[in-house]
């Protein structure tokens, strides 16, 4: 394995990782109602989660999914549901600091359920290992693996930060829920997307 071909997985991971999608949303919101560290924990699950389903991607998941065609339906709604209720919780959000509700932060296990059913990370994961990866070659699939890691863990995490600098910088209610209302109709828009495709 050359440097070139490290730097480009790398390359390739920070522009997937780091790019909006409906998992970037939530810690966008997250880092903008909650402590930095509910936004982590969230954050620590969505790495831990596509790093999960990137490697059973890159060991023939995704070729299963193609044979049987209903499980592939049965994903994409699985996601447009989730979404759907992801965008409700934000959409509901009254604009006021919840220092009073530390526990109803999205968490760990929510972040990994949404890599699961986002269809960015999908997409990601397939594309990623069909470019940079030859064959069933484990060793391979196993560096862009450990290479996406730290890559996909700062990358969200900027976006809990960026969430945390934006609660700083405007405390008025009423721009914070417009904030979140927005959040949510990109969220919903990414549900049509899902069902576009």
């Amino acid at each position: 394995m050359t440097l070139s071909i490290i730097l480009s997985m790398s390359t390739f991971a920070l522009a997937a990782s780091i790019s909006p999608g409906p998992v970037n949303l939530v810690c966008l919101s997250s880092g903008s109602q909650y402590p930095i560290s509910k936004g982590l924990t969230f954050v620590t699950g969505a790495t831990l989660g596509f790093i999960a389903l990137f490697i059973a991607i890159g060991m023939g998941l995704y070729t299963t999914l193609e044979m049987i065609p209903a499980l592939t339906i049965l994903l994409r709604w699985g996601g447009i549901i989730f979404l759907l209720y992801l965008s409700v919780k934000l959409a509901a959000f009254d604009g006021q600091l919840p220092q009073h509700q530390p526990g109803t932060a999205p968490g760990f296990i929510t972040g990994v359920m949404m890599q699961w059913l986002n269809p960015k990370a999908w997409l990601a994961s397939a594309s990623g290992i069909g470019a940079y990866t030859s064959g069933n070659d484990m060793q391979q699939l196993l560096l862009f693996a450990v290479l996406y890691l730290p890559i996909c863990w700062l990358s969200l995490g900027s976006w809990v930060y960026a969430g945390a600098c934006l609660r700083r910088s405007i405390s008025q209610p009423a721009i914070l829920k417009i904030i979140n209302r927005t959040l949510a109709i990109l969220l919903v828009a990414s549900c049509f997307y899902l069902l576009s495709e």
